[in-house]
C-alpha cells in the first residue's frame, strides 16, 4: 500500500506555527482493498491537529454518510478500475454537496490534478510526493476555500437583495414625487389628482400596489426645450458626482432663466423627475440610493434659488425704481 511520506521525528516537538485547525472531522471514502489504517497511522504521527478520521467504503456509502452526518472534509481515494474519485467528486457537487474534497491517488500530479479541479475537487495529492503536514495543509486549505466561497455567496446574494429594496425605494419614491408634482398649482387652481380625490375616502394603497403602480406609470413628457433637458440632466449628473455646494455658480443663473421665462414649480418638477427617472433606468443592477439623495438635495437647492428669483421679480414690479432729481433741480 502507498505511504504518505513522514518528516523525520524530531520536527514533531517544535511548536506549531500556522493556523491548522486544532480539531477536524473528516470522512475517508475508500475500497476494501485499501482500508484506512495506514491513513489513521500517518496522521496520529503529527499531532498539528487532530483529526477524527472515520472510514467508508465505497461511493454509495460515502454519498450517504455526507447526507446524514456533517463532516468538515472529505478525502477520496482514486483507485483505478474499483473507486473512480472523479466520478466521486462529481456526482457529490452534482448532487449539491459543498464539503472540501481532497482526491488521494497514485498517479502523479500532472495525469490526475487537472481533471480533479474540472470536476470540483479542492485539491489533489500524489500520496508518494505528500507528506502528512502537507496533506493537514491541503485540507486546512480546502475547508478554507468552502468557507469563502459560501460567505462570498452570501454576501452575493445580500448585496443583490439590497440593490433590489433600494430600486424599490427609488422607485416609491419617484412616483411619491410624481404625485406631489401633480398637487403643485398655482393659486386658485385645483390639480387633477385634487379633482379626482374630492369625495374619495377609500383606504391607502399598500406598498407593493404602489410599486406596481408605479412600474405601470408611463413617464410624463416634459413640455421644456430639449436644449434644457439635456443641460439639466448634465447638471444632475455632475451634482450625483460633485455634491452640494459646488455648482451654486450655475444653479443661480438657471433659476434666474427658469424664473425670466416664467416656468412654474411644476415645470421644474416634472423636468427634475423626467431626468431623474431615466437616469435611475440607467443604473441598472447598480445602487439608486446615492442618486436619489442627491437629486434631492438638487431640486430642493433648485427650488431655494427659483424662490429667491420670483422674490425678487416680485419686489421689483412691486417698487420700481424711479429717478431721483438731482440736488438744487427739485420742485
Amino acid at each position: 500500500m502507498p505511504e504518505i511520506a513522514t518528516p523525520q521525528s524530531s520536527l514533531f516537538s517544535q511548536p506549531l506555527g500556522g493556523l491548522l485547525p486544532q480539531r477536524m472531522k473528516v470522512l475517508y471514502i475508500t475500497t476494501e482493498h485499501r482500508p484506512g489504517g495506514w491513513l489513521a497511522e500517518a496522521l496520529a504521527t503529527d499531532s498539528a491537529s487532530e483529526i477524527l478520521l472515520e472510514e467508508s467504503l465505497g461511493a454509495s456509502e460515502g454519498l450517504a454518510r455526507l447526507r446524514d452526518e456533517v463532516f468538515d472534509a472529505v478525502l477520496i481515494g482514486h483507485e483505478q478500475g474499483v473507486l473512480d474519485a472523479v466520478e466521486l467528486v462529481e456526482g457529490l457537487r452534482g448532487g449539491g454537496g459543498e464539503e472540501p474534497a481532497v482526491v488521494l491517488g497514485a498517479q502523479p500530479q500532472q495525469e490526475l490534478a487537472a481533471l480533479c479541479f474540472e470536476v470540483g475537487a479542492d485539491a489533489y495529492c500524489w500520496v508518494q510526493e505528500t507528506t502528512v503536514r502537507s496533506l493537514l495543509w491541503t485540507v486546512a486549505r480546502a475547508v478554507e476555500r468552502r468557507t469563502l466561497i459560501r460567505e462570498n455567496r452570501l454576501l452575493v446574494q445580500q448585496q443583490r437583495r439590497r440593490l433590489h429594496l433600494e430600486q424599490q425605494e427609488a422607485t416609491r419614491l419617484l412616483a411619491q414625487q410624481w404625485s406631489l408634482a401633480g398637487n403643485i398649482s398655482p393659486p386658485g387652481e385645483t390639480s387633477h389628482e385634487e379633482e379626482n380625490n374630492v369625495g374619495d375616502h377609500e383606504p391607502r394603497h399598500t406598498e407593493q400596489e404602489e410599486d406596481h403602480a408605479a412600474e405601470q406609470r408611463p413617464t410624463q413628457p416634459c413640455l421644456l426645450p430639449d436644449s434644457l433637458v439635456n443641460h439639466y440632466r448634465g447638471l444632475l449628473r455632475a451634482y450625483v458626482i460633485m455634491g452640494t455646494g459646488n455648482l451654486g455658480d450655475e444653479m443661480r443663473p438657471l433659476a434666474e432663466m427658469f424664473a425670466g421665462a416664467g416656468v412654474t414649480a411644476r415645470q421644474v418638477m416634472q423636468l427634475h423627475l423626467n431626468v431623474l427617472e431615466q437616469l435611475l433606468r440607467g443604473l441598472g443592477n447598480r445602487s439608486a440610493r446615492h442618486v436619489m439623495n442627491r437629486a434631492d438635495l438638487l431640486v430642493l437647492e433648485l427650488m431655494v434659488h427659483l424662490a429667491d428669483s420670483y422674490r425678487h421679480q416680485y419686489l421689483h414690479r412691486s417698487k420700481p425704481l424711479h429717478q431721483l432729481n438731482l440736488p438744487g433741480f427739485g420742485e
